[in-house]
């Protein structure tokens, strides 16, 4: 009606009046249908409808990783002192030259070397792979 009354304020026939009210009436709708179309509003799915995701990991993650983690454990129990001291001084976030000056060493390269063999002995304890088992 009120596109009526602003746009074509000059008809005053009943007659020419109900066309023109209907065709309006037609565009509006084809208009809001193209809207929804375009916005995706038909097949959109309501959000208490989708499943919600788990915060932690499923079981299976969780035994691997509990698994892997023993692993890690027994790995590290057979290692020899050095290795094991490298290992917790690179987990607590020292450099290599940090470590060179713990052990008191004159060459860094060595500390390269010990920390090579150590990373190829847990490989070896670990079962040849770092990896979690699928």
């Amino acid at each position: 009606m009120l596109v009526l009354h602003e746009k074509y304020p000059h008809i005053e026939d009943t007659a020419d009046l109900l066309p023109l009210a209907f065709q309006i009436v037609r565009f509006k709708m084809a208009g809001a249908v193209r809207k929804s179309v375009r916005r995706g509003e038909g097949r959109s799915i309501p959000v208490e409808d989708l499943p919600l995701a788990s915060p932690g990991d499923n079981p299976e993650r969780a035994a691997a990783r509990s698994e892997m983690r023993e692993r890690l454990l027994a790995a590290v129990a057979t290692l020899g002192g050095r290795c094991r001291e490298i290992f917790q001084l690179k987990l607590q976030g020292h450099g290599f030259e940090e470590i060179r000056r713990h052990f008191a060493v004159d060459s860094i390269n060595t500390v390269y070397t010990w920390d090579a063999r150590c990373r190829k002995s847990m490989l070896e304890k670990m079962g040849g792979r770092w990896e979690m088992l699928p």
